[in-house]
């Protein structure tokens, strides 16, 4: 590899991280916008499907549908992340939600070796075992024993979310944001109907509407750019984030606090993804100069 393909593969590389800081900030908005919905969990998750389905066939107006196996099995693992996770933070906390939904990086960690043959190296399980901790201690304080159907379907969110961030990644020398649409598509195919008996307020519709556009259709946009230049870990392991901030504007919208186990949990994963970057960097950075040398 030439000098210069490593500086275009390193600024890809860097700005496909970006790509991924930004997704997770607007993802985070989920669970307070999700629960100042007054509707049905599976009619909220299809409005805001088919409202994020326009803003994506926006940016993608001629979608190239493959129906390949990646293709479909994104589609899917998207739809049910999707249904998934909206109906668990109607069931039960925003945090459990989100939290239970983020054990997916310990999936992606068992399930990226056997069906995408990237190498998982012993500093991705330390790092992994570090966020897990990490989002133990932050929300040790809100975690709950009630909702345990809502906490149940939380977990599950998080294998599908796992499964949804593969088979994105096999799709790497293609175009994943198709599967996203696909996966809208079918989710609003599933969850429209239930909108006629559970039609929102004024000010739930304004919240499906930003839900729709700020916190699904442009950050799925973003991600799907960003796949195809990192590996499946990172591309859920940066997006924890996402929980860390939800808290964030529940306090700066409630006035609701975290407590100092949830402050230092959100400092270790913080910096656990922040070491693990760098050191995905550092491979290409010791390439280039070795190059000049």
């Amino acid at each position: 590899m030439s000098d210069k393909n490593i500086s275009s593969y390193s600024r890809e590389r860097h700005r496909a991280l970006l790509l991924l800081v930004a997704t997770a900030i607007l993802w985070s908005l989920g669970g307070l916008l999700i629960k100042s919905v007054n509707s049905n969990p599976l009619a909220i998750a299809g409005t805001r499907s088919a409202i994020a389905t326009v803003v994506l066939l926006l940016v993608r107006r001629k979608p190239k549908f493959t129906w390949s196996f990646a293709q479909i099995g994104a589609a899917l693992a998207y739809a049910a992340t999707t249904i998934l996770f909206v109906t668990a933070t109607k069931l039960t906390t925003a945090a459990n939600a989100i939290f239970l939904q983020s054990t997916a990086p310990i999936y992606v960690a068992l399930l990226s070796a056997w069906l995408l043959k990237e190498k998982i190296k012993l500093a991705d399980w330390i790092t992994v075992m570090i966020v897990m901790s990490g989002m133990i201690l932050f929300f040790l304080d809100n975690l709950s024993t009630t909702g345990i159907v809502g906490n149940l379907i939380a977990a599950t969110s998080g294998i599908s979310f796992a499964l949804f961030a593969i088979f994105m990644r096999m799709q790497k020398d293609g175009s994943p944001l198709e599967s996203i649409i696909l996966g809208n598509l079918l989710t609003a195919a599933i969850g429209l109907p239930f909108l006629a008996h559970s039609v929102p307020d004024s000010s739930g519709w304004v919240c499906l509407a930003i839900l729709g556009v700020v916190q699904l259709g442009i950050p799925y946009i973003l991600y799907s750019k960003a796949i195809v230049h990192v590996t499946a870990l990172e591309a859920i392991l940066i997006p924890v984030i996402e929980p860390l901030l939800n808290p964030v504007w529940v306090f700066l919208m409630l006035g609701e606090a975290p407590g100092p186990l949830a402050l230092l949990g959100g400092l270790v994963v913080l910096v656990a993804i922040t070491i693990r970057c760098v050191l995905a960097a550092l491979p290409s950075k010791v390439l280039i100069l070795h190059k000049n040398a």
